[in-house]
């Protein structure tokens, strides 16, 4: 009953999420039902064994894991995958602030999206270290000849165009690495969405964004902090650790395997000791012959909320620098499948004196969709699928123009495809890639 919908779809209106992450790859399909809300059609999710801190450090390990999930995906949905939307993230991730400038010809013709795109397009020419491009470049606030302040200066008249920028560099190697994956997967790459960003289309309202909030994103690898005002993106930043660290504390501090120690963390672990947890003990099986092992719970937490209150703190640092610390109204949402740690909450409160809730990803979901992926860890994965909804309304014509029926049955190619590198002045230039 299901596929037989889904074959039914028009063309253009489901999109495709990939996650790359140190943990976990994941795929998911969405569209959008007749009230806007996002409906998920099917979800795919396989072992990240070829990922290191959001790197590929395993070309073939990461292929094979994104063809398990997409396979698993395909069959859940009857949809033949093709384009997807990839999120990109890592510690080689870094942000920078930059003022840009044009002056135009002529102050009777009014400022429209041509100057907005010039503008904006100079900031990927920027001078960066060897080995790094621009991949985003966020438009904060503009000036037209020396009014400051502006949102959006389309109809305008001026002749000095300026504006404040919010810019994301990559390393052109991690990013390329990336792209291979997904084309080895018999997949391409519609457009690469930074994760912290897609995490909050995900999770965040709009009083949020509006009024200020820091989302902080816990990965396996790494934890991503974006902090967000009067609906723009004002300063980003990436932690180097996540939850594999802390799965190694409790592997290393209680002296037991991985595998015990993932399954420990998930089943008995908090962030913070509490008096219920006093005389708790948890039995753990021996290994070739030897007695179990008897594990305190309080040790557990000890360890545990060790290593989260030092991700906090550098969490906590990053709020400070970026000088808006005092202007979060509606103070911190953490994500990712990181967060689902207890009482985290409770201690990024008690560390950082601000509100706190966990941010699920549900916030556009619709009705039927909110039990399939009610997880904060698939808080990138729903909002990978949103960004790809944007992406229609920035890029109609060419959406348009590629745009195939994606249905199990239909093998037809698209010989119009506009490439991502071709799209994204200044990225790298690389024969193989088309």
């Amino acid at each position: 009953m299901m596929e037989e919908n889904i074959q039914q779809l028009p063309k253009g209106s489901f999109m495709v999420g990939l996650d790359i992450g140190t943990t976990k790859i994941s795929v998911m399909i969405g569209r959008k039902n007749e009230y806007g809300k996002l409906e998920i059609l099917g979800t795919g999710k396989a072992i990240s064994n070829g990922v290191s801190r959001g790197i590929v450090a395993n070309i073939d390990k990461t292929v094979a894991s994104i063809v398990d999930a997409v396979d698993q995906a395909e069959k859940k949905s009857g949809i033949k995958i093709k384009d997807v939307f990839v999120g990109v993230a890592g510690q080689h991730i870094k942000s920078l602030q930059h003022r840009g400038e044009i002056v135009r010809d002529n102050i009777d013709v009014e400022i429209g999206k041509a100057d907005i795109d010039k503008l904006k397009s100079n900031m990927f020419k920027l001078i960066t270290i060897p080995g790094e491009e621009v991949i985003h470049v966020i438009p904060q606030e503009y000036t037209v000849d020396g009014e400051d302040g502006i949102e959006d200066p389309k109809g305008m008249a001026g002749v000095k165009l300026e504006a404040n920028f919010h810019v994301i560099t990559a390393q052109v190697g991690a990013v390329r690495n990336i792209m291979r994956c997904v084309e080895k997967s018999g997949l391409k790459t519609k457009d690469l969405v930074l994760e912290p960003f897609a995490s909050a289309v995900a999770t965040l309202d709009a009083d949020e964004l509006r009024e200020g909030v820091a989302l902080v994103d816990i990965g396996g690898g790494t934890t991503d902090v974006a902090i967000f005002l009067g609906n723009i993106i004002r300063h980003t930043a990436v932690i180097p650790f996540g939850g594999n660290v802390i799965t190694k504390d409790i592997k290393t501090g209680l002296e037991i395997l991985e595998k015990q120690a993932e399954l420990l963390k998930i089943k008995f672990g908090s962030a913070m000791y509490t008096d219920d947890q006093e005389n708790v003990m948890v039995s753990i099986p021996g290994l070739r012959g030897r007695p179990p092992k008897e594990i305190a719970v309080k040790t557990l937490s000890e360890i545990i909320g060790a290593r989260y209150k030092e991700i906090i703190d550098l969490v906590y640092h990053e709020i400070k620098v970026s000088g808006y610390e005092n202007k979060l109204m509606t103070g911190i949402v953490i994500t990712g499948g990181g967060s689902q740690i207890r009482n985290l909450k409770q201690l990024v409160a008690y560390v950082t004196g601000k509100e706190t809730r966990i941010g699920y990803p549900n916030e556009y979901l619709g009705a039927e969709s909110k039990d399939l992926v009610v997880s904060p860890m698939y808080s990138t994965g729903v909002g990978l699928v949103l960004k790809g909804f944007e992406y229609i309304e920035q890029y109609p014509e060419q959406f348009e123009a590629v745009e195939v029926d994606k249905t199990i049955n239909d093998n037809e190619e698209s010989t119009n495809e506009i490439s991502l590198v071709e799209r994204i002045t200044g990225w790298f230039v690389d024969e193989d890639v088309d």
